[in-house]
């Protein structure tokens, strides 16, 4: 039985820090959709200057971009692994209340 008050808190735990990533992912999400905005207006403006300045600045935002959708991917990974965690606690107490 003292397994299962502790399995109940890591559930509760873990339940926390999945929707703390969820929101940690809604903001990151919401900051890429406004940087791949901003990578394609310095693309357009790169093409239409053609100059060495226009041009590293689509770089600079590109790599933004890439950097933000790679934490973007960071957090959706530990979404899993947090949801895979909470499943096996799960099976545990079923396990546990049969």
């Amino acid at each position: 039985m003292m397994f299962g008050k502790s399995a109940e808190k890591r559930l509760l735990e873990v339940s926390r820090r999945i929707g703390k990533e969820k929101e940690e992912l809604l903001v990151a999400e919401e900051q890429l959709v406004s940087l791949v905005n901003d990578a394609d207006e310095a693309r357009i403006r790169s093409l239409v200057s053609e100059t060495a300045l226009s041009d590293n600045a689509h770089r600079d935002a590109s790599r933004q971009a890439k950097n933000m959708e790679s934490h973007c991917q960071q957090i959706r990974n530990e979404i899993c692994r947090l949801e895979e965690f909470q499943n096996e606690l799960l099976d545990k107490l079923k396990l546990e209340k049969k």
